[in-house]
């Protein structure tokens, strides 16, 4: 049988001379040839015909390159050939020519940009590469497409636009709110304290974040309310309560009331991908990972739809029009010059988000792979984009159809996930459950006839006389929690606003019974301590809160962490010596008397306090709850407020705060 294409008599070079001469391929370059190689094998596929041992000398291009490009050496029969194997020799040639090597067998790190290099990655992979020349094919379009825009010009496009989104007041401040989670949860410090005192900033996220812990998603592992970060932290997990402050964060930035609908709608949208992305894991690790990576491949569109409501009309009109098949990112690099993509990670560029999840906000381009990619990062990525499809699928579909078009989801992405579709379709269901309990602890409310309330919308039961699955059988006789008790309100007073006492006992008790709750567990003495300086910071509304303990060998209570405002500065500054003379901190330790001093500007206080105090904090009011052992004092909490009369403590409130106080004695007695 002739070969498919023989070499015409023009002067041709194979791919082999053309790189030995020509050396290193611009990445354009290599993909327009790369291209031009996968047309003529999607040609030989489309015939039936497979290469099966593709090489460079078998590729000939004009001299410049010009002309078509073209294949000898095809297969006679396909034997154990196939398409796939096609596309991952093309790969290879790609590799070679933007490394310049003939050898190159592997992604040149080193030339190409993260988008091209990830997509040669997964072209390469011989456990999840293309299953074709045409998706191959299909891949470099899409990645030509979003380069077509040179880098330059994207850049100062990018800045364009962040410039026009600063000028909103709302973007700096949700810019610093993202930056700093991140950067707690980035360090290596002790971050769970560091992470408590950031989300204890702000009373709003605070409220949210409990109440969201305390819904139904995770009635199960609360064994009761509760009403501290610490203890949420302890025991959903550091990185859970990460993944809510960010979202909360997003959520109660772009609550706009001109489109409040469209971004509700963007946001559980979001929020169903990375419900379904984590549910799609096996690790718990993956899972946090999956969410925060499916969740923020919807930044782009969220920043835009909030900061650009025009352009967000536009973008939607023309993926929605028929003249306009290029796809929602080729419509928004029409009307914005970048993509929604390019948006997103241009975003989270600025606010230092880890480079881990930027590569994750990159959706995978061509179908989905066959096999599972091995590398953990390419498999959150189409976790992700598979996530995001079945949400833009609830979002977009009528209820009559969405369960078939999930279940044809499912299908396509069973391989790549090395799920089953009926695992799939389970995990769906359960990220589906768990959002409508999350939006009715957020009491986020659609329009009963609205798109987003697809999105609320939970399958009808199996009809009856069908049968149970092995899960279904079991169900019945599952042991369930009690559903946790209301949590206790959550005071919206701040140093400027005197808390009302109602509010303040419910809170101190509240916090009462959860710590009792951590106790009767195994518990870290430190986790305790931070849920007793909580509650107090919450409900005493007051500005910084330090716990001090006694060091053996100075015979000084000193500063060991604090909350609030300044509370470091108020750490270091606190050195009690126990053997000073008229120190009014020292004698209320030895006594062991607790007292509230309301007002420490008069003048006859004042002479009271010792310098280290006054030059170094100076509060008007600050409350002193000492700690003893056997008539000893080994350690003091401390709160203070900026103005007199700032701290308000009646009787029923000061019982519970010795409460607590005693709990952080019993604690320490505990922990040996």
């Amino acid at each position: 049988m002739p070969d498919f294409a023989p070499p015409p008599l023009t002067p041709r070079l194979t791919l082999a001379q053309y790189l030995e001469r020509r050396g290193r391929c611009t990445p354009q370059e290599a993909v327009a040839l790369v291209s031009s190689l996968l047309d003529a094998l999607q040609a030989g596929h489309a015939t039936g015909r497979v290469h099966g041992g593709l090489a460079l000398d078998q590729v000939w291009v004009g001299a410049e390159p010009l002309g078509p490009l073209e294949v000898t050496g095809w297969a006679t029969s396909a034997g154990a050939a196939t398409p796939a194997q096609d596309a991952r020799e093309a790969a290879r040639m790609l590799a070679a020519l933007v490394a310049g090597q003939a050898s190159a067998g592997t992604v040149p790190d080193d030339a190409l940009e993260e988008p091209l290099r990830a997509l040669l990655a997964r072209a390469l992979d011989p456990s999840g590469g293309f299953a074709s020349a045409a998706d191959f094919h299909e891949a470099l379009r899409a990645w030509e497409a979003a380069a077509a825009v040179p880098s330059t010009t994207r850049s100062a496009t990018l800045d364009f636009l962040l410039r026009r989104m600063r000028h909103k007041s709302d973007f700096p401040a949700l810019s610093d709110s993202v930056a700093r989670i991140q950067r707690v949860a980035n360090s290596e410090s002790d971050s769970v304290s560091d992470l408590t005192h950031e989300i204890l900033k702000d009373v709003a996220l605070t409220h949210k974040l409990l109440r969201l812990v305390n819904s139904v998603h995770y009635a199960r592992e609360s064994r009761g309310s509760i009403s501290t970060v610490s203890r949420a932290v302890s025991l959903v997990g550091f990185n859970a309560v990460r993944n809510m402050a960010l979202s909360l964060v997003l959520l109660d930035h772009m609550q706009d009331k001109a489109h409040a609908g469209r971004m509700r709608e963007e946001f559980l949208r979001a929020m169903m991908a990375g419900s379904i992305a984590a549910e799609l894991c096996t690790s718990a690790q993956e899972a946090e990972e999956a969410f925060i990576g499916a969740m923020f491949q919807n930044l782009g569109r969220m920043l835009c739809e909030f900061y650009f409501p025009e352009e967000a009309q536009q973008i939607r009109a023309l993926v929605e029009g028929a003249r306009f098949a290029g796809g929602e990112q080729a419509a928004a690099t029409q009307v914005l010059g970048l993509s929604l993509e390019e948006l997103g990670t241009g975003v989270a560029r600025v606010w230092s988000l880890p480079e881990s999840l930027q590569r994750c906000m990159r959706t995978p381009l061509g179908s989905p792979p066959l096999r599972a990619p091995e590398r953990g990062v390419e498999r959150l990525r189409w976790a992700a984009r598979a996530a995001n499809e079945a949400a833009s699928t609830l979002l977009h579909s009528p209820s009559e159809l969405a369960e078939t078009r999930l279940g044809q989801l499912a299908a396509q992405y069973a391989r790549t996930l090395a799920m089953s579709v009926e695992a799939i379709g389970a995990s769906t269901l359960r990220a589906r459950q768990k959002l409508v309990a999350l939006a009715e602890a957020l009491d986020l409310r659609v329009e009963p006839d609205s798109a987003a309330a697809r999105l609320l919308r939970l399958p009808p039961p199996p009809p009856e006389g069908a049968l149970p699955g092995a899960e279904d059988m079991l169900a019945s006789h599952e042991l369930r929690a009690a559903p946790p008790a209301p949590l206790p309100a959550v005071l919206e007073s701040r140093p400027d606003s005197p808390a009302a006492q109602a509010l303040v006992a419910q809170v101190l008790a509240a916090g009462v019974q959860d710590i009792t709750n951590a106790m009767v567990e195994n518990f870290q003495l430190n986790d305790v301590l931070r849920m007793i300086l909580e509650t107090m910071y919450r409900a005493l509304g007051v500005r910084r809160m330090v716990f001090c303990l006694r060091d053996a060998r100075t015979d000084m209570l000193t500063g060991r962490f604090g909350l609030g405002e300044d509370s470091d500065s108020a750490v270091r500054a606190l050195r009690i010596s126990l053997k000073a003379q008229g120190d009014l901190f020292a004698a209320v330790c030895l006594r062991g008397a607790d007292t509230l001093i309301s007002d420490a500007t008069e003048a006859r206080m004042r002479s009271r306090l010792p310098d280290w105090y006054r030059q170094g904090i100076g509060a008007a009011a600050f409350l002193l709850l000492p700690l003893q052992i056997k008539g000893q004092p080994f350690a003091l909490i401390y709160a203070d407020h900026p103005q007199a009369g700032g701290i308000q403590v009646d009787d029923r409130a000061l019982g519970l705060l010795r409460t607590l106080r005693n709990q952080a004695v019993m604690a320490f007695r505990q922990a040996g």
